[in-house]
């Protein structure tokens, strides 16, 4: 394999794209990292824009505070990302910052530089919240030319056992036993000739 495009964004969803690559993926000879910027947020309202209203939002925001901020944000991402591949070996990265929208910044990116593979993250959206914010990784896996990994985030605990959770459930798995074993012996006193 070639190239492989990796878009990335600061959701839990997209953390799961570095192990599905590590896991899946046949080491690439380059490994292209995009961040696309939200200028409207998680407001499906840049999907609605034309390209000349793009052009005039992108133009407004230019030297804005906000865009330095926007653009600062997707630095520490993407240095983040790399930092993390570069650990695992992977040393021939390109990093891209596009603004607009993010399933069509990932597919023309993913056509310009001819990648072989895109992988993205998949958040695990639901219900009204889907329906307003959309999915990026459905859209991007609907009309993409090459192969698509949408990883996954597994589903774990959200709090960590501490010892003291770790010692009554001991405890209390010791009683009901020990609890069991006393009811079976007056059973068999009772009820056993």
């Amino acid at each position: 394999m070639k190239k492989v495009l990796i878009a990335v964004d600061d959701t839990k969803g997209s953390k799961a794209v570095l192990a599905t690559f590590q896991n899946l993926v046949q080491r690439p000879e380059e490994v292209i990292l995009l961040h696309v910027e939200r200028l409207l947020g998680r407001s499906l309202m840049i999907n609605t824009l034309g390209e000349a209203d793009l052009s005039i939002l992108k133009e407004e925001l230019k030297d804005t505070e906000y865009k330095k901020e926007l653009d600062r944000k997707a630095e520490k991402i993407l240095n983040y990302y790399r930092k993390e591949l570069e650990e695992s070996g992977i040393f021939n990265i390109k990093t891209l910052i596009k603004d607009g929208v993010p399933a069509e910044d990932i597919l023309n990116v993913a056509a310009a530089e001819g990648v072989e593979l895109i992988i993205l993250g998949y958040s695990r959206k639901e219900g009204l919240n889907k329906l307003i914010t959309g999915s990026v990784a459905r859209d991007v896996e609907k009309n993409a030319l090459v192969p698509v990994l949408a990883a996954r985030k597994p589903v774990i605990c959200e709090e960590s056992y501490t010892w003291r959770d770790a010692y009554y459930a001991v405890s209390l798995s010791t009683v009901i036993i020990l609890a069991m074993f006393f009811l079976g012996i007056i059973f068999e006193k009772v009820f056993l000739p």
